[in-house]
This record gives structure tokens, sequence and C-alpha cells, in this order.
């Protein structure tokens, strides 16, 4: 079997739920993939900045989850940034149907296994 791809999910913490969906999509045994992100109810901590850019680093891509939450999302813009210090390709997934928020510099494609798997396939 192929080596297991590791993709951060980068969210605004107000679409947590939309995380954990699309964290559901990794738990069939035959998913080649897992998720990880660095969720987090208070204040950032002096090293959350040092843990997220280690799991970035050992990550194969990033995904973003974009809505109009992410326009105000500082942790998450940080997580964008970070990404590509590193060097990560980034995929934006827009979190609902009904929001088609742009972000700069983040292709953003609809919700669909296609899409996903897709960029998964492709790091």
């Amino acid at each position: 079997m192929a080596e297991k791809k590791i993709v951060f999910v980068a969210f605004a913490i107000e679409d947590e739920r939309q995380r954990d969906f699309l964290k559901g999509q990794s738990l069939s045994p035959r998913a080649p993939y897992e998720f990880i992100d660095m969720s987090v109810k208070q204040a950032y901590d002096s090293d959350w900045k040092e843990k997220v850019r280690t799991r970035i680093k050992r990550s194969h891509g990033v995904i973003v989850l974009v809505s109009k939450n992410s326009l105000t999302s500082s942790g998450q813009k940080w997580e964008i940034q970070c990404a590509r210090e590193e060097g990560k390709r980034i995929r934006g997934i827009w979190a609902y149907s009904d929001d088609r928020t742009n972000l700069t510099d983040v292709p953003t494609y609809i919700w669909s296994d296609k899409n996903i798997s897709d960029f998964i396939d492709s790091l």
C-alpha cells in the first residue's frame, strides 16, 4: 500500500463542525490519508505556532476550509501563511454550499469527494 498522506486542515473555529465532517471522510479503512489540525479554544499560548509549524512541516499538503469566517480568523490566516513558508501545496474547499468567500491566493473548489481526493492524490 502506498504511503498514507497527511493533510493539515486549516479552518476558522466557527467552522469546527465542517472540519468534523471533513475528518469523517478519512475514517474509512481504505482512506489512504489522515487529516490533522490544531484547533484551539483559548487564546493561543506561546508555543501554539511552533506546534502548528511542526504539524504543517510533516504534512503533505494543506486543505483550507473557506467560509466568511475565514476573513476574520487570525489563526487560520497564520496557518495558511505558515504553509506557504513551508512550501506546502494548498487547496481551498468551500465549507458551505451557500458561501463562496474568496481568499487571496487560495485556489478554492466546491466540496466534493472528487475535488478532495484529486488534491490528496496529487500530493
